[in-house]
């Protein structure tokens, strides 16, 4: 072990070297192994490198690695036989390092969810261990159709993605909820399957509380068969660390089932609007390029963004033809469709209302108001 100090930075800097012979005449089995490691690393990324450290040497020379979603909170993820000689724990990840008879595993846990990588001897064994591994290790997905399970991605230190199961109604529930031509509109978009799809990109604009986010469960619970959808909850970071956008729209595509993703941006106006090329640099840009770009066609992922701005202030590039699989204006209901929505639970103001302020007048939970009367009413100067 070596250890050198930078008089510039005062930074320690350990280098691990790992040199394995061996008799077979392959160059690369005694290929040497240098690690290094510094002083942000942490004892998870020196599991991460013990579990390198034999595959590279060539002592066990086939690997698997398998990811876990909905994982099980008593999930163990080892095999029987497993000798743990290794475990590292921070806030929010926990890694395991163990051995067996020709074989290394390392199982990384973060959030409700997992990855076990497994080095072996050969092929057969490490496809074994593996599956020993994982063995119902995961939650089945909910049959409830009442639910959906949704991802949510964010950011913290590194890129996070929760799984929550949530409550997703069917279209003809809340088909009431929209004025005609925008129900009629969502008919279509309800309907569609992977084989239809002819843009990448769904755009819903309107007022704040018409339902936008409603319909978007409703459509994950339609689509449910064959796209999983998954919500950004910090969509101007996504669009602005390459990283971070690669994980999202590439590193967990292959680990569904489903064939299609729908990744969700709420409210994410800056990112559109006419003046977005100038005020967030590469973001927009990056955003089409995951529509239909190179970065799109390398995936199979739809975006789906919700604005309270108005059409035309948003950037032309956005609403191009051809981009778009859906670009619908979620709108007030008219007095009459929102007197049939009450239903004789209250009266429907002359110039209709939102789904919000229809709730808010069946519910009786409209904000208190308290005027105070203007003091200088009636004064001249």
């Amino acid at each position: 072990m070596a250890q050198a100090i930078s008089g510039d930075h005062c930074r320690v800097t350990k280098q691990l070297h790992v040199l394995k012979t061996v008799a077979a005449p392959d160059p690369v089995s005694a290929m040497p192994l240098r690690l290094q490691f510094d002083d942000a690393d942490t004892p998870i990324d020196v599991l991460d490198a013990l579990s390198i450290a034999p595959f590279a040497a060539g002592e066990l020379p086939a690997a698997r690695t398998a990811n876990v979603k909905r994982l099980r909170k008593d999930a163990v993820l080892l095999p029987a036989e497993a000798t743990v000689i290794r475990v590292a724990q921070d806030e929010t990840r926990k890694a395991v390092l163990a051995t067996g008879d020709g074989w290394m595993l390392l199982v990384f846990r973060w959030d409700e969810s997992a990855r076990v990588t497994v080095t072996a001897i050969n092929e057969e064994v490490a496809e074994r261990v593996v599956a020993e591994a994982i063995d119902g290790a995961e939650e089945p997905e909910t049959e409830d159709a009442t639910v959906v399970n949704m991802g949510f991605w964010y950011f913290d230190n590194c890129s996070r993605r929760r799984v929550r199961e949530i409550a997703a109604p069917t279209w003809p529930e809340i088909r009431a909820n929209y004025t005609t031509g925008v129900a009629t509109a969502f008919d279509r978009l309800v309907a569609t399957k992977a084989e239809d799809l002819s843009g990448r990109l769904l755009l819903l604009h309107g007022p704040p509380g018409t339902g936008k986010t409603t319909v978007l469960r409703a459509i994950a619970q339609a689509w449910r068969d064959w796209c999983q959808v998954d919500c950004v909850l910090d969509p101007e970071r996504l669009f602005g660390d390459p990283a971070y956008l690669i994980e999202v729209a590439i590193g967990m595509n292959n680990d569904d089932e489903k064939p299609w993703r729908l990744l969700l941006l709420e409210d994410c106006d800056e990112l559109i609007r006419g003046e977005a090329k100038a005020s967030t640099g590469q973001a927009l840009s990056r955003l089409l390029n995951l529509t239909d770009g190179l970065l799109g066609q390398g995936t199979q992922t739809l975006i789906g963004i919700t604005t309270n701005e108005n059409l035309a202030r948003l950037h032309p590039a956005v609403t191009r033809p051809g981009r778009c699989l859906a670009q619908i204006e979620v709108g007030p209901l008219t007095r009459a469709e929102a007197s049939a929505w009450l239903g004789g639970d209250g009266v429907a103001p002359s110039d209709g209302a939102t789904l919000a302020e229809l709730y808010s007048i069946r519910e009786g939970t409209a904000p208190l108001v308290a005027e105070t009367p203007d003091q200088h009413a009636n004064l001249y100067l």
